[in-house]
């Protein structure tokens, strides 16, 4: 069994990294490069364009049964997973990981279970956590571990969460890891250097499968929690991995990084609900006031005032909190 199969994730910052990244392959590399790139879920992806302009190796976007082969780098598109399956990527429409579809996990994790050893994993330049479960994974199984230096990318977070997590086989500038790639690929690998552990199977079952398969044996491999997911508000069950996983029970995946940050923006999409009700309600008690008033009514016009007098202080305490960052950041 040979080093054959290369896996590439990136998110914010990504462009550019991969631009320099594929600049440094081969032309003759004897591997296959497999890229996950967060994007958008509408449209279609510019990227395979792109990085045909930047090396000699054939670039072609993924579709559902396209085969692995060495000497040619696939691009994941919008809007599906890309998996590692009996030689081939399968795309697949299955629960969305840390909110993303592409997502970095899934790739490596099903690269891992696929070609354990015979896989390099490299984590370039985003935000957050996406990647590090995935490198696990690969290095767990024996594959090769790289990662763009975090003051070398222009977003440290995923690279940063790696190094955390995971013993990386090397660190460095992304304009040199093309070229450790290139010695690296190729060589022999023991095929049965470390076995799949279960848990793995079944999250690439979960990643991999439009229909759900598998997602009634989530609760069976991990602790029940009190935490929702952000998705679909169905309970989180925590599941076995380094950095942290947690899954729902129709399948969608978080690391506790991911989940802290989507938690933090629903509740400020429920504060800017509460803003509004609060306006609202201040509308509605002035004009009944004054059709109190109007009526003469004197006694039940104060109490509306009142009123009217609660919900604009509590407003004005919720309008502080969400605009001071804004406006602390004009100021600056």
């Amino acid at each position: 069994m040979h080093r054959d199969l290369v896996v590439v994730g990136a998110s914010a910052g990504g462009v550019e990294a991969l631009r320099t990244f594929v600049s440094q392959l081969p032309d003759d590399l004897s591997a296959a490069v497999v890229v996950v790139l967060h994007l958008p879920a509408g449209g279609t992806s510019a990227l395979p364009a792109i990085l045909a302009r930047c090396t000699g190796l054939p670039v072609v976007p993924v579709r559902d049964g396209t085969p692995l082969e060495r000497g040619r780098v696939h691009v994941a598109p919008p809007n599906h997973h890309t998996v590692v399956q009996d030689g081939v990527l399968r795309l697949s429409r299955g629960p969305t990981e840390n909110g993303h579809r592409p997502a970095v996990n899934v790739l490596f994790r099903s690269a891992a279970l696929a070609a354990g050893p015979a896989v390099v994993g490299v984590v370039l330049s985003g935000t957050l956590d996406d990647g590090t479960a995935g490198m696990a994974a690969i290095k767990n199984r024996g594959g090769l571990t790289l990662v763009q230096a975090p003051e070398d990318a222009l977003y440290s977070g995923m690279p940063d969460s790696v190094l955390r997590h995971v013993d990386v086989d090397h660190v460095g500038p992304v304009a040199d890891l093309g070229g450790v790639v290139a010695r690296c690929v190729g060589d022999d690998v023991d095929a049965e250097a470390a076995p799949a552990p279960e848990v793995l199977r079944l999250e690439v079952e979960v990643a991999g499968d439009d229909a759900g398969a598998g997602f009634g044996d989530i609760p069976r491999h991990g602790r029940t929690t009190t935490l929702t997911c952000p998705d679909c508000s169905g309970s989180l069950v925590e599941l076995p991995a380094q950095g942290g996983q947690y899954r729902c029970l129709v399948g969608h995946g978080w690391t506790p990084e991911a989940l802290l940050d989507a938690y933090d923006g629903g509740l400020e999409r429920a504060l800017w609900m509460a803003l509004r009700t609060l306006e609202e309600k201040t509308s509605l008690a002035r004009r009944m006031a004054s059709q109190a008033r109007q009526a003469g009514r004197e006694h039940v016009a104060r109490r509306y005032d009142d009123q009217e007098a609660e919900a604009l202080a509590a407003a004005d305490v919720l309008r502080k909190h969400l605009l001071g960052p804004l406006r602390e950041e004009a100021e600056a």
